[in-house]
């Protein structure tokens, strides 16, 4: 078999190309390192592409934007070095507050290069499986308007209807997105399309707050790994609205792929689904703030700021429903805490 991975130096990407080099199979991975030019050196991922390099014996990495889309269809048509049987497509802006600030760039690569991947995979390899890392963003700050309740360090939903988190039927309408919520909608809904109308066998992940210890964490994006950086040294770090008790639900990189892999052996053309932490992993910030402190005896300097970021949310976590009863053979493996104490222990001697 052979992988394509886009993103390939990113959290989610790395993973992939790790994943499937370590099942025996073929991988190729195209990045161009644009992190660091959305974030400046923090998130260059130049050291995850020659860790890769280094470790996986079937990898392959090439340079590329996917915004190229002669690149982009060359690489697809290129006889039996471009014949994929799996594509994951994990590359993205993927910054609310970036996106405001560079708009053509943000819907240029989530919006554009998606759809140029897509119809590169359909005229050159329409029968690979094509796995697209979507967002929960897509549904807006529609997530703030069920009914919630304030506790002590979180909120957290009021109605118990929705004590599994919010599903895939949740409306993408009628909402504020941000412009990087809006460029990853028309690219989920491209994808959509691409299994419905062609026949693809597409599938869309929303994911929620996408962890690990492999991610190039920054302030505008990269929450938990950010904050164990800020943590381990005691730097500065604002909180941004809702009084810290906003809360979000970590999933590991690898259990994102694991579900990836289940999709890929069983696709269902053009479906969602909703991919985080789910109830069990959901923490707040100030939560996590003392989970890593308990482990570490550090905190951040921390700061409050009034103004949440806009289109933010404020609880969020993941019904996990559909996609269990869709692929049975899938489960959550690490629980947050277990995640916290990998990211403590590897990040601690990164740096």
């Amino acid at each position: 078999m052979h992988v394509l991975v886009t993103g390939s130096s990113g959290l989610i990407g790395s993973e992939a190309v790790a994943y499937f080099d370590a099942l025996g199979f073929r991988v190729t991975g195209i990045d161009n390192n644009m992190r660091a030019d959305f974030f400046g050196p923090q998130g260059d991922t130049t050291w995850n592409r020659q860790r890769l390099e280094q470790t996986c014996k079937r990898f392959t990495h090439r340079e590329m934007d996917i915004r190229d889309r002669a690149a982009v269809d060359a690489l697809f048509k290129d006889g039996e070095r471009g014949r994929f049987d799996l594509v994951i497509h994990a590359a993205a802006q993927p910054s609310h507050d970036l996106a405001a600030q560079r708009p053509f760039d943000d819907f240029d690569v989530n919006a554009g290069g998606t759809l140029n991947l897509l119809e590169a995979c359909r005229r050159h390899t329409p029968e690979s499986v094509f796995i697209f890392m979507s967002t929960n963003k897509v549904y807006g700050d529609g997530p703030n308007h069920v009914p919630l309740v304030e506790l002590e360090t979180r909120w957290d939903y009021a109605d118990p209807k929705d004590a599994h988190g919010i599903a895939e039927d949740f409306s993408v309408d009628r909402s504020l997105h941000s412009l990087f919520g809006v460029s990853k909608l028309a690219a989920d809904v491209l994808t959509q399309e691409y299994g419905r109308y062609f026949g693809m066998k597409t599938g869309v992940f929303r994911g929620g707050c996408l962890t690990g210890p492999h991610h190039a964490g920054v302030e505008l994006h990269g929450f938990l790994n950010y904050l164990v950086i800020a943590s381990l040294e005691e730097r500065p770090y604002t909180i941004f609205g809702y009084k810290g008790k906003q809360v979000r639900d970590q999933i590991h990189a690898r259990d994102v792929i694991d579900s990836f892999w289940a999709f890929a052996q069983a696709p269902r053309p053009g479906e969602v689904y909703n991919l985080g932490g789910g109830k069990g992993n959901a923490a707040s910030l100030l939560e996590c703030v003392e989970k890593v402190a308990a482990l570490t005896g550090k905190r951040p300097k921390l700061t409050y700021s009034d103004q949440n970021r806009i289109g933010d949310h404020i609880c969020y976590y993941t019904d996990l429903r559909k996609l269990e009863s869709h692929y049975p053979g899938w489960r959550l493996k690490h629980g947050l805490d277990e995640i916290i104490d990998e990211m403590v222990s590897k990040m601690s001697k990164r740096a």
